[in-house]
């Protein structure tokens, strides 16, 4: 399943993302503040403390949980992402949807950029 073209031109021009993973209890976890960048059609996360991160280790070990975005909350799936060429890409829609915050240089590090994650609608 993909997101429809309304949903992802929402996540591009708006910066309300909230990732909930699911625990290990099944239960998901406390909504945080995350950003978010749209490439090619799909929708990407970086955790920021990279893969040592408590939400990020929910996401890959459990693949289900929720987001919240525009007042709804949405079941989702996650998917970790490796590929140079898109993570090449994600790079860059940090820095057009992001720059010109101080925070934009640590999301492209090696450390986030080895904590990429899609996010699929469930």
């Amino acid at each position: 399943m993909t997101w429809n073209k309304e949903r992802l031109t929402y996540f591009n021009d708006h910066d309300d993302f909230h990732i909930a993973p699911f625990r290990a209890s099944g239960v998901a976890g406390t909504p945080t503040w995350i950003w978010s960048v749209v490439v090619d059609g799909r929708l990407f996360v970086r955790a920021y403390n990279g893969v040592h991160s408590s939400w990020y280790q929910s996401a890959v070990a459990q693949h289900d949980g929720n987001i919240v975005s525009n007042g709804e909350r949405l079941n989702v799936i996650f998917k970790s992402e490796k590929d140079p060429t898109i993570l090449d890409k994600i790079d860059e829609a940090y820095h057009v949807k992001y720059d010109p915050s101080p925070y934009v240089a640590p999301m492209l590090s090696e450390k986030t950029r080895n904590a990429t994650v899609e996010v699929l609608p469930k």
